[in-house]
């Protein structure tokens, strides 16, 4: 498949965890973009698991075979961060039509603010119930194998997950 050239995509969220439906999004457009920018950023309204710092590091370490990407993290609004390291493009990943709707408003306000174009890639199908949210819920209260948790979350992520959210439980 042809790769759009010099164009560069921002493709922001929270990775709070990384899971295989945000790798293989990322796979998928680093075949389509010269370059990518994965933005790790702060939602105010949800409580993180891990900090901006350890969900970056994660994120390189899934990604270090991809020379095109690059992981940092950003404060503030994503288009403005968009804006400010020059990218032409937004990248969201959609799982159904919850998502799009949800998404549809922002990628228009960022049109109208920033003048940057939003594109979404519809998630694999295998992965498209995963969540990042669902994912904590099943460490934190549920009662599972973690290698089908690796399902869902890289199995060093699975790992990270369940010291971090269950380490303090025995």
């Amino acid at each position: 498949m042809p790769r759009a050239t010099s164009i560069l995509a921002v493709f922001p969220g929270m990775f709070d965890p990384v899971t295989h439906g945000h790798l293989d999004i990322i796979r998928r457009a680093a075949a389509l973009y010269e370059r990518l920018i994965i933005a790790v950023g702060h939602n105010p309204l949800k409580t993180e698991v891990f900090t901006l710092e350890e969900r970056k590091e994660m994120l390189i370490e899934h990604t270090s075979d991809l020379p095109s990407v690059e992981v940092r993290t950003y404060s503030g609004l994503t288009v403005e961060f968009a804006r400010n390291v020059g990218a032409r493009v937004i990248l969201r990943g959609i799982r159904d039509t919850v998502d799009l709707h949800a998404e549809l408003e922002i990628a228009t306000t960022n049109r109208i603010i920033g003048g940057i174009e939003t594109v979404f890639l519809m998630t694999s199908g295998q992965h498209i119930l995963t969540s990042s949210t669902l994912i904590r819920q099943i460490v934190e209260i549920g009662d599972y194998d973690t290698c089908h948790l690796a399902r869902l979350v890289p199995l060093d992520v699975a790992k990270r997950l369940e010291k971090r959210l269950r380490g303090s439980k025995g």
